[in-house]
């Protein structure tokens, strides 16, 4: 159940159905992930037994009560995800039973001192990242009184220097410090402490020394691994860390090769080496990681062929190759051996020959990117046979992969879609498309694509593509981008696409196209730049007129005319027909009954001069005035 409105307002109905009060013996309190606003009462303090409490993820304001550091019996306190202000009360210090302190999220801002941990010796967790205004001001020699193993500061001003007072951490297992306004090297005495560590994020930091053989050698037990904003080489003792799942190297300035050491973390889940400077060839040890499900190695400089032994990654479901400087065939073994994969980006390499019909096998594929290459040939009929395009509706995954969920790493995929690049994240599974643009493709535009119903975004872009757009195009209802524009399709646009109402960017410039634009309903929202380059082409929104409307505005004044003699000669015939019945027909009937004429013309007479008499009195009045 759902509750929404004031948090002071729940209370006090809370207490209204208490015969004792305030509820005194209350102990558990969770009413995270609901509608709750307003302010924190001060009254809460007033359950003086509570050992947990748990208001995260509602939209709760204002300062944190000096007052919620007076529970003398509280555990576990959690206010995560809330718009909560103002600084941390000082009384916290105070909260001896306090185990677990999750505030994260929120805008919370000024100064921690000591005296805020004064007499925090139980606690294990602390959580406040995400409060960019909070800032740690503590002497260089400090020790604090507790022992943690969870600490996330991400986002955090904790710096400029790293935190001396880590070095008495002996039992840290989790450290999240990205983003923490930290620089300078790291202190030989951190390694020396990591040895029980799971997950290390330094990331966004400026950082120096990190990547060492020396360093890497005593993080036995690390699973997580996060480094950015920092400079070096991979040391081949990454390969020692046989624990690993994740390693996120991602957005640093790394240089030199991939070691080939790294093929040793039979652990891995996710690889993510994407935007840096590496260079050299794909270690052949990469096909050794039997369990990777997420490998990028975009945006660096690394060349030569995609081995054989990369067959082995059976269960991988992102595979972002993407702007390097790879080369060869596109290998027909990657639509018989990644049968899970949902991500295929190959875009801009040194790639070559044909598209392999193999692709069509990649059941769950979601997005193939393989532009900015060098392929050839016809576009498989096979290829728009891919069975996860096929459904009009998508249900959005998150994460794609099951078994790294409860990690921080986030997926990530550049797309060009609307003529532009976006980045998609949490709704990644929604994006559903082909970009096989600026290459040398050619032959007939397969009429077998309109049957991918869930197509999102479609670019055929820059290559030597014939024939006519089918009419069936309509079907793809989806359809937010479609560009087949420097290609050599010919004939009428057609007029079903008015119908595609999502479409929302279209480019359908420097091509053969001819006759009159659809410009109606969805095809009226786009200007000449997505027709320009088409000499046979006219209609709105060009310049150019069609000869033919021309003709018909001719034609149409020229009907107009001949329509408006036509009328004019009936209306007078008529006319004079239904004077000369009114006169006739009359005549007819009162010669043949004299009754019927004496009265008649009797009739008339009195009419007469009623008419005369009223003439004669108005002017009368007339000639008075």
């Amino acid at each position: 159940m759902m509750i929404a409105g004031s948090f002071s307002e729940f209370l006090e109905e809370i207490k209204n159905c208490s015969s004792e009060g305030p509820l005194p013996e209350l102990g558990y309190l969770d009413l995270s992930s609901n509608q709750l606003v307003g302010r924190l009462p001060e009254r809460l303090s007033q359950l003086e037994k509570l050992t947990y409490l748990d208001l995260s993820y509602n939209k709760l304001q204002g300062p944190i009560p000096a007052s919620f550091g007076t529970f003398k019996n509280l555990n576990e306190m959690r206010l995560q995800w809330n718009e909560l202000n103002g600084s941390l009360p000082v009384s916290f210090g105070q909260l001896s039973e306090l185990v677990v302190l999750v505030v994260y999220w929120n805008r919370l801002t000024g100064i921690l001192s000591e005296e805020h941990f004064s007499k925090l010796s139980k606690l294990k967790t602390l959580w406040m990242g995400g409060n960019s205004g909070l800032v740690l001001n503590v002497s260089s020699t400090w020790v604090p009184p507790f022992q943690l193993t969870d600490l996330a500061m991400a986002s955090f001003n904790l710096g400029p220097s790293f935190p001396t007072w880590l070095r008495s951490q002996k039992e840290v297992s989790y450290l999240y410090l990205f983003n923490a306004s930290i620089s300078g090297s790291i202190p030989k005495w951190f390694w020396n402490i990591s040895f029980n560590l799971r997950e290390l994020i330094l990331s966004d930091n400026q950082l120096q020394g990190i990547l060492s053989e020396e360093h890497f050698s005593k993080l036995s037990k690390l699973k997580f691994l996060w480094i950015g904003g920092n400079s070096g080489t991979i040391p081949d003792s990454i390969g020692q860390i046989t624990s690993l799942q994740i390693i996120d190297f991602s957005r640093n300035n790394l240089t030199g090769s991939i070691p080939y050491t790294i093929g040793n973390c039979s652990s891995l889940i996710v690889l993510d080496l994407g935007n840096n400077n590496l260079s050299g060839m794909l270690p052949k040890s990469l096909g050794q990681l039997q369990w990777l499900e997420s490998l990028h190695l975009n945006d660096n400089k690394l060349s030569g062929e995609l081995h054989s032994s990369f067959q082995n990654l059976s269960r991988l479901e992102l595979l972002d190759l993407s702007y390097n400087q790879l080369s060869g065939k596109v290998p027909s073994w990657i639509g018989t051996a990644f049968i899970n994969l949902v991500i295929l980006n190959l875009r801009s390499n040194v790639f070559f020959g044909r598209l392999p019909s193999q692709l069509s096998n990649l059941s769950s594929l979601h997005v193939l990117d393989l532009a900015q290459n060098n392929l050839m040939g016809e576009i498989p009929v096979t290829l728009f046979e891919l069975k996860a395009m096929v459904p009009e509706y998508n249900k959005n995954i998150y994460p794609l992969y099951d078994n790294v969920s409860n990690s921080p790493y986030e997926e990530r995929l550049v797309v060009i879609m609307k003529g532009q690049s976006l980045e998609y994240t949490r709704t990644l599974s929604l994006v559903i498309g082909i970009d096989l643009s600026d290459n040398n493709l050619s032959g007939e535009l397969p009429q077998e694509i309109t049957k991918l119903f869930g197509l999102v975004v479609l670019n055929l872009s820059g290559n030597h593509i014939s024939g006519q757009i089918p009419e069936s195009i309509s079907m793809l209802h989806q359809l937010l981008s479609l560009d087949l524009s420097r290609n050599k399709l010919s004939g009428s646009i057609p007029s079903s696409m008015v119908s595609l109402t999502f479409l929302s960017y279209l480019n359908l410039s420097n091509n053969n196209f001819s006759g009159k634009i659809p410009f109606i309903g969805q095809m009226s929202t786009f200007n000449e730049s997505a027709f320009i380059g088409n000499p046979n082409l006219c209609g709105a929104p060009l310049v150019t007129k069609c000869q033919d409307e021309d003709l018909d505005k001719k034609y149409s004044a020229i009907e107009d005319k001949n329509d408006g003699g036509y009328i004019d000669q009936w209306f007078y015939l008529s006319v004079g027909l239904g004077f000369a019945m009114g006169i006739l027909v009359p005549y007819f009937v009162l010669a043949t009954r004299k009754s019927w004429c004496e009265t008649y013309f009797d009739f008339v007479d009195k009419i007469v001069k009623w008419l005369l008499r009223g003439r004669a009195t108005y002017a009368k009045d007339h000639l008075r005035r």
